[in-house]
């Protein structure tokens, strides 16, 4: 059924009602359900400056079908998956999208690409079908339909700008990221924070993204300037590059830096070597003491063996994502776009890195200050229950 945008908030709660109570004969037609998958178009880093994640973007998306076909589906169907390439351009993303739904016949879209593709997705879909964005990103996104699991500026930095400046000494900063939405609009958010804390941020530069840099003259002015704190908001091979440059320069013993994008995919490209003094403030570390992510950690391991890839915040966010539109579609008894909007707000889900709440569209989640241990992350903070500071 689809409902008109005059559609009022109490026939709404009517269609969910009604679905909901569908919920509890799906034992008597799974057999006909079963034979009609339910069909998930899954956007994945497979070329671009960030494919290195694209494999384990892969596996974290296939675990989670498997869970949920585990545990009977979503509405009784099976889940059926079909990969797309989130490297590409915005153009080619958006028509991908329309594919997806037009000849693939799609019930939902999965996303973790960078912001650009997103933002073309949303214009070609149009709020049609379910679309969950899954990776860090900047938040401000109220467009019909999305929903989003990653971290936003305001999770990773309300709290971990203050703690970091105590541990580093110092309130001054230098901002250096990739030239675009992403690590503009973080830095814009971190502003507001080292200002809260009576910061100061000493200079603030971008460069292309994916361009070849080595960063030698940044390095320089950070030299010079001396900050307490670099905060980068740069983006797979950039975060490599620019952190072992740092390191060659002999800078790591000297400057506290706090990347918003380093998981352990870029901490192996950067090399025990050059980590010294490096943070991280995720919402995800793949060595997190827990039984839920042991369990995740431990289906990757069953199905791929020793080629399972590294599970990092990028990359499990695609497990997030099944696991999401099972818990809003049982409640909503329908994937409708209106009927699961308003399903979603304020439902809870388990993940590998704990409880997350929906509120307003994004997920509120624990956040974890991690400093690099050589080349792992050894976790010195934790933030419970983060508001993602979004007002969809």
């Amino acid at each position: 059924m689809v409902l008109r945008r005059t559609t009022t908030r109490r026939t709404l709660m009517k269609s969910i009602a009604a679905g909901s109570a569908l919920v509890g004969i799906q034992s008597f037609v799974g057999v006909s359900r079963a034979a009609n998958p339910l069909k998930i178009g899954v956007f994945v880093n497979d070329t671009g400056p960030a494919s290195l994640f694209g494999p384990a973007q892969r596996a974290a998306a296939e675990l989670g079908a498997d869970q949920v076909n585990g545990a009977g589906g979503i509405l009784g169907r099976n889940v059926e998956i079909t990969f797309v390439d989130g490297g590409a351009s915005p153009a080619e993303g958006a028509k991908t999208a329309v594919r997806l739904m037009l000849s693939d016949k799609v019930d939902m879209i999965f996303g973790s690409h960078d912001s650009a593709v997103r933002l073309a997705i949303e214009g070609a879909i149009k709020g049609k079908v379910p679309y969950v964005y899954t990776p860090v990103y900047e938040g401000s996104d109220c467009a019909n339909g999305s929903y989003f699991l990653g971290e936003t500026p305001q999770q990773q930095m309300e709290r971990s700008i203050e703690k970091l400046a105590a541990i580093a000494g110092g309130k001054s900063f230098y901002l250096i990221g990739n030239d675009y939405v992403w690590p503009r609009t973080t830095n814009g958010q971190a502003k507001i924070y080292i200002e809260k804390i009576g910061g100061k941020v000493i200079a603030e530069e971008y460069y292309p993204l994916g361009a070849a840099n080595n960063f030698e003259s940044s390095i320089a002015k950070i030299k010079s300037a001396a900050p307490a704190i670099v905060l980068q908001t740069l983006v797979g091979g950039d975060n490599v590059s620019f952190n072992r440059a740092f390191s060659d320069f002999g800078l790591s013993d000297s400057f506290a830096r706090l990347s918003c994008l380093l998981e352990e995919n870029t901490l192996a490209g950067i090399g025990a070597d050059a980590s010294k003094n490096l943070y991280s403030c995720l919402a995800y570390f793949a060595n997190l003491d827990s039984p839920a992510n042991k369990a995740f950690l431990d289906a990757g391991k069953k199905r791929y063996g020793n080629e399972a890839p590294q599970q990092s915040t990028i990359s499990k966010g695609l497990f997030d994502a099944f696991v999401f539109a099972k818990a809003v579609a049982e409640k909503a008894g329908s994937l409708d776009v209106a009927v699961f909007g308003l399903a979603a707000d304020g439902i809870s889900f388990e993940t590998p890195s704990g409880t997350q709440k929906i509120k307003n569209r994004n997920a509120i989640k624990d956040m974890y200050l991690a400093k690099c241990d050589g080349g792992t992350f050894e976790v010195i903070d934790t933030f419970k229950a983060v508001s993602p500071g979004q007002t969809c």
